[in-house]
């Protein structure tokens, strides 16, 4: 009869969700030797070779994508049997600034349920600041922001560019006051981006304030006004307009990671969220 070794079970599918053993090794907290050392194990139990690896790629063999599904649900079936012996199910509550979820939530969540589907998830999308603030106060596990002041700590994941955006259809007039859309006057983006005007020597006027990316975002795409946003939580149809229109341009934001998690259980899961974070971001640039 064969036994499987949860851990190298898990390896196997992290590997195959990040096509990285990098990715997977960051994830478990372990070296990339031992996620080798783990498959082979695994490969030698099964009698199948699961994983094909090159310097350049790493895909899953037919014998490998055959498995995955069911090694997901192995993995699933021990959490939910570790969630019954506790009595109840573990709480992870997430923050997400506005100006960095966009399309990277789905994929965050997808591989935080993976990693534990009995996982309790909260999830809070506002701005930076806000969620600096529940994180200090302890009503937050863990935040993913976009880092407005000199604050050091916290682990960087990535670099966000930044940039001026508008409807294709949106007139400019030569020697008028940049018309801008924007949130409140707390939002770190948009006094960076009023900074950098009133540098340059460039009037503006806002003519749309949103009480979200949602909504500013709406109002941009509808082309009442330019706005600054991440490129890759601008809004589709939109274009980047700063060269355009002679503005300066924007600094990259450092994209930070806070957690005040301790366990090991919910480090882990804060590891594959970072390492799912990074390897979205490397690939949709």
């Amino acid at each position: 009869m064969v036994m499987l070794d949860v851990d190298a079970v898990r390896a196997f599918t992290l590997v195959a969700d990040f096509q990285s053993f990098t990715r997977a090794a960051e994830a478990m907290d372990t070296s990339q030797a031992a996620i080798s050392v783990k498959l082979k194990r695994l490969e030698d139990r099964l009698g199948h070779k699961l994983i094909e690896r090159t310097p350049r790629r790493v895909r899953l063999s037919a014998r490998g994508a055959a498995f995955l599904e069911a090694a997901r649900e192995f993995v699933a079936a021990h959490e939910r049997a570790v969630a019954e012996l506790t009595g109840s199910p573990r709480r992870f509550a997430l923050g997400i600034s506005e100006h960095v979820a966009g399309p990277d939530l789905p994929v965050l969540l997808a591989r935080l349920h993976g990693f534990d589907p009995s996982l309790l998830i909260e999830v809070r999308i506002e701005s930076s600041r806000q969620l600096l603030d529940a994180f200090e106060s302890g009503a937050l596990d863990a935040v993913i922001v976009r880092r407005d002041d000199d604050r050091r700590s916290g682990e960087v994941l990535a670099l966000e560019p930044l940039g001026w955006f508008a409807s294709p259809g949106f007139v400019h007039r030569a020697g008028a006051p940049v018309r801008l859309a924007s949130m409140s006057a707390a939002c770190g983006i948009r006094a960076m981006a009023t900074r950098k005007l009133d540098a340059a020597g460039l009037a503006w006027t806002e003519v749309f304030i949103g009480g979200g990316v949602a909504a500013v975002a709406a109002a941009v795409s509808a082309g009442l006004a330019v706005g600054a946003f991440a490129h890759r939580v601008a809004p589709l149809g939109v274009v980047e307009v700063g060269a355009q229109l002679g503005l300066p341009a924007l600094p990259s934001s450092e994209i930070v990671l806070h957690s005040s998690l301790s366990d090991p259980k919910s480090r882990e899961a804060l590891r594959t969220i970072a390492a799912a974070y990074r390897e979205h971001r490397k690939s949709g640039q």
